[in-house]
């Protein structure tokens, strides 16, 4: 493998989000050994910069650091797994309540705009997967950030971390990504008719089947 180029700002940073997209994709697959000679050398980079960034993604919950054994890419448990889907319920249905009661016209539209590319990705004979767990996160993500609660966020930001790694999976059980679609269609007509309890419920709904598929 040819050494990558790097540049020399926040090293460890571009280091970890390199290695962070590679668990992601499953290169590096969940209980396996990081091998930080043979990382080093393919990114032309010294082990100082690599350790910094297994550091970042084991605050991430990404990278499990073992004594005397190295770094492995975190597996996660059934009961670690019911854990961050818990919280992301919590968090995130929260936020779903503030948003239906106090978004504008135009972050509601904006919303409405994401949903519609949802359904686009799950039409019959034209299903993407991959694309749709991208607008999937999007959607979450604009939702979260019209609620407007920067702490919320950093800790929804770092719980999807760890459910991605088992994320995809669920989404290619048969049919979950029609029920995923119709739970959206529920929550965005919560929003729209501004019924922030309705909201809440149907964004705990939606975490709960995810969960069930997930498992």
């Amino acid at each position: 493998m040819a050494a990558l180029s790097l540049s020399p700002r926040a090293l460890y940073e571009e280091v970890a989000e390199l290695l962070r997209q590679r668990i992601f994709k499953r290169e590096l697959e969940p209980g396996s050994w990081i091998d930080e000679l043979k990382i080093a050398e393919a990114y032309g980079i010294s082990r100082t910069p690599l350790r910094e960034a297994l550091k970042v993604l084991a605050a991430e919950g990404l990278v499990t650091m073992k004594v005397r054994r190295g770094a492995y890419v975190t597996e996660v448990s059934e009961r670690d797994l019911a854990d961050v889907y818990h919280l992301l319920s919590l968090l995130e249905s929260d936020a779903a309540s503030v948003v239906a009661a106090a978004a504008t016209e135009p972050q509601i539209e904006a919303l409405k705009s994401l949903h519609q590319e949802l359904e686009a990705c799950a039409k019959p004979g034209k299903q993407n997967r991959v694309r749709f767990f991208e607008i999937n996160e999007h959607f979450h993500m604009l939702l979260l950030e019209l609620a407007n609660n920067r702490w919320r966020n950093q800790m929804v930001a770092d719980l999807r971390k760890v459910m991605k790694l088992n994320r995809h999976n669920s989404l290619l059980k048969s049919g979950r990504m029609d029920e995923s679609l119709k739970e959206h269609r529920a929550l965005m007509a919560a929003i729209v008719v501004r019924d922030s309890a309705l909201a809440m419920q149907r964004m705990r709904e939606h975490f709960k089947n995810g969960l069930e598929a997930a498992s």
